[in-house]
């Protein structure tokens, strides 16, 4: 069986991490049994989540472990779906985690009362007096990755309006379709579903969930994947579960 490694629940969501939640809405759209271990970040292969083990082989990066699957099990999470369009999602899914993620990030890190509600939590494990000085240290680092992707450049304002820029744009294609591409789902779909849902996600406040709010179908669009890939669950993100 397949080993899913995650942070684990949190924030009312099935995992903090977008990535992660991708991952394993991959395997539930493949069919594939798995399990998932929260306790394996420090053997991750590249210092993040998630991976893989499958069989011995270790599998890191999201979109990587969705080649392997398709490799190894003789898929196509894009069977429904043309060539153009495989295109579109393409683009789509790098919209989604090479910019709207740093500024989901970046709201969650860099916004101090985002930070106290959220990512704070990650730190109560580590013991007095050493816990605010790992914390800072770790704040820190986020911060530079942030300023060295690029987002972290701009003023606030500026990188929301580019996420807000994203998050329409996602509406906008979705229409009133089902899923992201059409009556049937795709790949696309599990990155679609994680980066919203997140963008959505209650516990923090920011104009990228506010502007996700503006959208009912987006809304919608994540009762219906709860519904059907985690239907022990009532909601994701305040979004209810759609029969």
């Amino acid at each position: 069986m397949i080993s899913l490694y995650v942070f684990g629940s949190a924030f009312g969501m099935p995992d903090p991490s977008p990535f992660v939640m991708k991952a394993e809405v991959l395997l539930k759209i493949a069919g594939l049994p798995y399990k998932t271990d929260p306790n394996g970040f420090n053997k991750a292969p590249k210092g993040k989540l998630p991976y893989i083990e499958d069989a011995g082989e270790i599998v890191a990066d999201s979109t990587i472990i969705r080649w392997h699957l398709e490799r190894k099990y003789a898929l196509d999470l894009d069977a429904a779906i043309a060539p153009a369009e495989r295109a579109v999602a393409w683009a789509f899914e790098k919209m989604i985690e090479d910019n709207l993620y740093w500024v989901i990030l970046g709201d969650r890190w860099t916004n101090d009362a985002n930070f106290a509600k959220g990512p704070a939590n990650f730190f109560k494990r580590v013991p007095m007096p050493l816990r605010p000085v790992i914390t800072r240290v770790v704040r820190r680092q986020v911060r530079q990755s942030i300023k060295a992707q690029g987002l972290g450049r701009h003023s606030a304002e500026d990188a929301h309006r580019l996420g807000i820029r994203s998050i329409d744009a996602i509406a906008e294609f979705l229409g009133t379709k089902p899923y992201f591409m059409g009556p049937s789902v795709c790949g696309v779909d599990a990155t679609v579903f994680a980066f919203v849902a997140h963008a959505l996600c209650p516990v923090f406040d920011s104009p990228i969930r506010t502007a996700a709010q503006r959208h009912d179908n987006l809304k919608r669009y994540v009762g219906r994947m709860t519904a059907r890939y985690y239907p022990q669950l009532d909601e994701i993100a305040g979004c209810k579960a759609l029969s």
